[in-house]
């Protein structure tokens, strides 16, 4: 494997998600996503510092955030991380990195009002027809000329 571009945020939303339709009537979110992390500082003081993660959902998986989250829900997000560029009112270049979430887990208890459920982007990449196995007991069964 050359390369690989994937990030694994579970956080809660600042604000409630902000969509808006392309020309081509594809729903496109922006949400921005709150990280955080405690730790005890020299003097034994907990601290904590928050990240913020902006997070482009499209199409289906977009219309799906709009309708189920809010601000303070727990989600998680998964995606390349991708970095876009365009140019302000002033003719300025401006730019942007943000995850596009590829797949979305809500993760908050149905009482939190967003339910627990979960939804990912149908892939355009075939499935495997790979299913689990299942290993059971009879481990010893197996013939000794393997070739490893």
């Amino acid at each position: 494997m050359s390369s690989l571009n994937k990030a694994m945020i579970i956080g809660r939303l600042g604000q409630d998600p902000e969509v808006r339709y392309t020309q081509n009537n594809t729903a496109v979110a922006t949400l921005s996503v709150a990280t955080s992390e405690k730790y005890k500082d020299r003097n034994g003081e907990w601290q904590e510092n928050t990240e913020w993660h902006r997070v482009v959902a499209w199409g289906r998986t977009a219309e799906i955030c709009q309708e189920y989250l809010k601000k303070g829900s727990l989600v998680y997000f998964e995606g390349p991380i991708q970095t876009r560029e365009w140019e302000d009112k002033e003719g300025q270049k401006r730019y942007t990195t943000e995850i596009k979430a590829l797949t979305m887990q809500m993760l908050d208890t149905k009482g939190g009002g967003t339910g627990g459920g979960g939804f990912q982007e149908p892939s355009k990449e075939p499935k495997s027809a790979a299913k689990p196995v299942e290993i059971g007991s009879d481990f010893d069964d197996m013939d000794d000329d393997l070739p490893f």
